[in-house]
Order: structure tokens, then C-alpha cells, then sequence
């Protein structure tokens, strides 16, 4: 029997902080989870659950920077927790090409993440001062930082390389994917279920959410992605462009349109669906609105187009296709933008059951699809822990 121990998931984003508490032995019970949301605006909200989703604490806090809002979480966690955890897992969106698999957190290791920060600003910056307020808000805590790209390290070289001069790709300028933790999770899913395509198959598996990408996986390893080198290529997303021709982002700046920061600003922020629709960049106000709004359809259609599109280039990636499974935000409660990615892949072999495609979890295929579809719920927190609780074994 594994001894039970408290392991706390630390899930920073760009402008958001969630967090779960676990007790981890053979097998994982949650004991709360929260999120402080919209960090640096006046409406964030903070709120937490218990392990059956009862609210435990809710209040709106305006914060203005991510140190507040770790000040904020770390403090709760130590006033209502059941006292100090035994480890708290971070998810690190980039790993660059040295980090392939979770390590202890040491004064080294945040010293080469550091580096990387040019290669995700919007992520990285943040995921460090989780890291270091921990360290001083929990002190003597073992911390682990999981790497969002390592999933990705099994993709051949040809996969990831950028064609572009030997001196820049020596930099580490090459494709590395995203999502990582979401896809791990769902493979580790599928094999604890018994299904034989998640160790041996033809898969693609689709987060689609805020951020939206997909993985190609061949016999349990991912062999190609979406997303690239950052996590702003590939799908079409809620507020980022996905693939945008570079010459685009020249023209921009050249004619003067936007400098270095704003085409940042527009590629993650103000881009993808919200920047098509011009009205939201949450997918169900738009499914609400397009019947009236030209530009909400606009952005809907484009969404699963870019998707449909992907899915043709990772089938050809892996050399045919046995399971589709959707996942994220998205993925997992749209049964309608479900149907209009599937509709056209019938060439694939691809047949979706109406009645069944309106549950959020199982196979929504029908008995003669030739490709399985399935929808299950990631947990990336979940996975954050199975990842800490590994190098604390080790370690």
C-alpha cells in the first residue's frame, strides 16, 4: 500500500491561479479546489469547492499583479488547509528542449526556466512566482515543476523542426506542443478503461478550449501537434490567431500598424474567435448569437473548419485513424460544435450518434463508425500530482 500524502496542484495562467489540494495513495482524493481569477482587473473573483463542488469560499478581490494573487492563494491554503502539504506540483506550460520530463524544483532549475521566458512571456513569468512564493509562503515543501511540453518530446525530429537558419534553431527555436498534462491524463484514461487503441492505435487527441490544440498519437507516443513553438499556433482559438502567415505579422509591423508588443497583444489576446466575431471570446455566447450575428457565425464556422482542417493533417501524420476523443472546455460540453467538426470526416470512416453525442462523457460514435469518437473530461490537476508524487518517489 503507497502512503497517503497531501500534494497540492498549482495551475497558473496568464491572468488566473488555480489550485487543488489532494491526498494521493493508491489513488487520488480531492480535498478542495480554487481558482482567483482575472488577476489585474477590478471584477477577479476567488473561489473554492470542496470535493463535491459545494462552495467553500467565493468573493470577488481585485488584484493587481500575481504576487498579490499568490499572496492571496497561499494564505487561504495555509489558513484552511489541513496543514502543510507534503509537496505542491507545478504546471510549467515550457519546458524548451531540456526539461522532456517533471524534476525537483532547485535554485538551478528555476534559473533555466528563467531562461525560457522569451519563449512563452505570457505563461512562464507567472508559473515562477507561483514557484517562489511557495517556497516562502509553504518553506521546506518538496516542489516539482511538470512540464506542459514534455508529452510532446517523442514526436520525431522532422515533427519538430522550424525550417529556418541552423544559428536559430541552435537557440532552440523549434516545435514543441502544448497541453501535455490534459493528454497524458486522457491516455492514462483510456488504459486504465482497458481500450487497446490508447497503447496501440491511431489517435487524435483534441483539447479544445480557450486554448485549443491537437496531438497525433501512435501507439501511446505523440508524434505530432498543433500548437508549435508557442502555445499561440496551430487551431483557431478564443482570443489567439493560431496559424497566421508570417508575412501577416510583417506587414503589421512594417507598415506601422502594431510595434513588437502590440502584435503580441493581438496574436494571444485580441485574435481567433473574439477578434472574427468582434463580440466574445467565449464559444457559448457565440453559438447563442449567430443566428442573428453574422460575425458570431463567422467565428463558429472558422473554429471547426481550422479543426476539421487539423485533424486531415494529423490523420496523414499518423497514416490513417482508429479514435477521435475530445476533451477540454469545449470539447466536453458542446455536443454541437462536436457535430460540426465531425460533419465532413465521413471520408474518415467517421460517424457520430445524435443521441449519444449529447452526453458529455463515452463513446459518441455509432456501432458502424470505423473510427471510435469519444468524449471524456481531462484533469490536468490530477496529473500535476501523479507527476509530483513520481519525483518525490524517486527523489
Amino acid at each position: 500500500m503507497k502512503p497517503v500524502i497531501t500534494i497540492l496542484a498549482v495551475n497558473t495562467g496568464s491572468s488566473s491561479i488555480k489550485f487543488s489540494l489532494y491526498e494521493s495513495g493508491e489513488r487520488e482524493e480531492l480535498l478542495f479546489s480554487g481558482s482567483l481569477t482575472r488577476i489585474g482587473l477590478p471584477d477577479g473573483r476567488f473561489s473554492v469547492t470542496d470535493a463535491e463542488g459545494r462552495y467553500i469560499d467565493c468573493v470577488r478581490v481585485e488584484v493587481a499583479d500575481h504576487e498579490a494573487a499568490c499572496r492571496q492563494v497561499f494564505s487561504w491554503i495555509k489558513a484552511h488547509g489541513p496543514g502543510m502539504p507534503d509537496a505542491v506540483g507545478h504546471r510549467v506550460v515550457h519546458g524548451g528542449p531540456r526539461h522532456t520530463a517533471p524534476e525537483m524544483v532547485t535554485p538551478e532549475l528555476l534559473d533555466s526556466i528563467a531562461e525560457l521566458v522569451p519563449y512563452a512571456p505570457e505563461h512562464l513569468p507567472q508559473a515562477l512566482n507561483a514557484i517562489r512564493y511557495a517556497a516562502s509562503g509553504l518553506p521546506g515543501v518538496f516542489q516539482v515543476a511538470c512540464f506542459d511540453t514534455a508529452f510532446h518530446s517523442t514526436m520525431p525530429a522532422i515533427a519538430k523542426l522550424c525550417p529556418i537558419p541552423e544559428e536559430f534553431r541552435r537557440e532552440g527555436v523549434q516545435r514543441y506542443g502544448f497541453h501535455g498534462l490534459s493528454y497524458q491524463y486522457i491516455l492514462n484514461e483510456l488504459k486504465a478503461q482497458g481500450d487497446p487503441l490508447a497503447s496501440k492505435g491511431r489517435v487524435i487527441l483534441a483539447h479544445l478550449g480557450h486554448g485549443a490544440s491537437m496531438a497525433a498519437v501512435l501507439d501511446g507516443r505523440s508524434v505530432e501537434t498543433t500548437m508549435g513553438f508557442s502555445p499561440a499556433g496551430g487551431l483557431v482559438m478564443s482570443t489567439r490567431t493560431g496559424d497566421l502567415d508570417p508575412g501577416v505579422a510583417l506587414f503589421l509591423l512594417q507598415q506601422g500598424h502594431l510595434d513588437a508588443a502590440g502584435l503580441r497583444d493581438m496574436v494571444n489576446k485580441k485574435s481567433g474567435l473574439l477578434g472574427v466575431s468582434g463580440l466574445s471570446d467565449d464559444m457559448r455566447d457565440l453559438l447563442e448569437a449567430e443566428a442573428d450575428n453574422p460575425q458570431a457565425h463567422l467565428a463558429v464556422e472558422l473554429f471547426c473548419y481550422s479543426a476539421r482542417k487539423h485533424i486531415g493533417a494529423l490523420v496523414a501524420a499518423l497514416g490513417g485513424l482508429d479514435m477521435i476523443v475530445f476533451t477540454g472546455g469545449i470539447g466536453l460540453h458542446s455536443p454541437e460544435i462536436r457535430e460540426r467538426i465531425c460533419s465532413g470526416l465521413e471520408f474518415l470512416g467517421v460517424r457520430l450518434d445524435e443521441q449519444k453525442n449529447m452526453n458529455r462523457h463515452g463513446i459518441i460514435s455509432t456501432d458502424e463508425s470505423q473510427v471510435v469518437v469519444r468524449v471524456m473530461e481531462t484533469n490536468e490537476e490530477v496529473m500535476i500530482v501523479r507527476e509530483t508524487r513520481s519525483v518525490l518517489e524517486v527523489g
